[in-house]
């Protein structure tokens, strides 16, 4: 049976500083070299190994990565030990998710009893309005590979074909961010293939051009300077206004990690212009929720990359609030990425540690996941002193896995 709780040693290897250590070490390479490959300063590459400086930007973390050789995942650690029940059967789940998306390819027929199809239909409303949209990883995973055999077998059917196809991209978008969030290293590329497979079938411009910006995205920290490539590749198209808006937020981000801050602002801009001519959060996509909300929630996240530290407190007060925007995982990473900002100052611990705390309540999930709420959450974690006033950072540091224990 899988542990309700990280053992001692499980939850060292949780640590970014720590594995910093372990894999510097491993490889041979003195602080010094690494720091110079990496393109920081000896002192703040020794203290983040110390645990005294949190890694808080993907700049950083993927510049240490490429400097040691590995995957960013490997840094973080990633998929992380289950916490509770919930995390463990999400992890057990994920292998029948990578098998169902490995075995079949599209014009396979899968063999198996198959539901009438306003039954796969209820299922596929229910992924995309309420499972997805809460970051509910585990119910996902648990729904996803029957789904998607049903998909593929109804996509054979000339009278459901299209249906079925728009349903398979629905449901291999699921794959993706599930396994994207998690850290499952070759999951959310092999689902982006499948989506876009789907969608050259369907012949569809618009929808093509969606999963062309998807598929940037999820790059990631894999090809910075590729993911830029291809996201300005369709923001720059003559594709529709919201899935050039949403392309437009992707080379921002992109352009942000690599230090590039006016291309990143300037790509923030023209999404906010266009979401502007469209007014889209009166009359929202909900294909790709690119809304005003949305672009201001992503403004901030770009914010934090950029190193904007607390001071990411008055770019937010400037973007309207994300409760506009009814997707709750979205709204999550909104309080994520405000409250891990805040948390690298002690004096806004506490503001810090509530905007996380809502971020829990929206979808608890993917604040587990996410590596650099739990790097802040840890090195806050071992500046407070334990007494009562540390009490919800500690109590929210064991649900998430890197509290101390014994």
């Amino acid at each position: 049976m899988l542990p309700l709780r990280p053992t001692a040693s499980e939850v060292d290897m949780s640590d970014i500083g720590r594995r910093l250590r372990e894999i510097r070490s491993w490889r041979r390479m003195s602080l010094r070299v690494t720091a110079e490959l990496s393109g920081i300063s000896y002192g703040y590459l020794a203290k983040l190994e110390r645990g005294e400086k949190a890694v808080n930007s993907r700049k950083t973390l993927e510049a240490l990565a490429n400097a040691l050789r590995v995957s960013p995942v490997e840094l973080t650690g990633k998929p992380y030990v289950p916490v509770d029940r919930s995390d463990g059967e999400t992890v057990a789940a994920i292998q029948a998710v990578e098998d169902a998306v490995a075995a079949w390819w599209l014009g396979d027929v899968p063999e198996g009893p198959r539901r009438p199809w306003p039954e796969v239909r209820a299922d596929l409303d229910r992924l995309n309005r309420a499972l997805r949209p809460r970051a509910a990883y585990r119910e996902q995973a648990e729904l996803l590979p029957p789904l998607l055999r049903e998909l593929l077998a109804a996509a054979a059917d000339p009278a459901l074909r299209r249906s079925a196809l728009m349903g398979l991209i629905g449901a291999y978008k699921s794959v993706a961010y599930v396994g994207f969030d998690l850290g499952i290293r070759a999951l959310p590329i092999l689902a982006a293939d499948r989506m876009h497979q789907a969608a050259e079938s369907l012949g569809d411009p618009e929808v093509v051009a969606d999963v062309a910006w998807r598929r940037a995205q999820l790059l990631s920290g894999g090809n910075r300077s590729r993911q830029y490539e291809l996201a300005a590749a369709t923001a720059d198209s003559e594709a529709p206004y919201h899935v050039r808006g949403m392309a437009h937020l992707v080379a921002a981000l992109a352009a942000a990690t690599q230090g590039r801050e006016d291309v990143a602002l300037g790509r923030l801009d023209e999404a906010e212009a266009l979401a502007r001519v469209i007014d889209t959060d009166d009359r929202p996509w909900t294909r790709t929720d690119f809304t005003r909300t949305n672009v201001g929630i992503w403004r901030v996240s770009i914010a934090v990359e950029l190193g904007y530290g607390a001071k990411v407190a008055e770019v937010a007060a400037s973007v309207r609030p994300p409760e506009t925007l009814p997707v709750p995982h979205r709204q999550a990473a909104f309080w994520i990425d405000f409250g891990r900002a805040l948390l690298a100052e002690p004096r806004y611990r506490d503001r810090g540690i509530a905007a996380l705390l809502r971020a829990e309540q929206l979808a608890p999930q993917k604040v587990r996941a996410n590596a650099f709420a739990r790097e802040a959450v840890a090195n806050a974690l071992r500046r407070v002193r334990r007494d009562a006033e540390g009490r919800e950072l500690r109590a929210l540091a064991w649900r998430m896995g890197v509290a101390p224990v014994g």
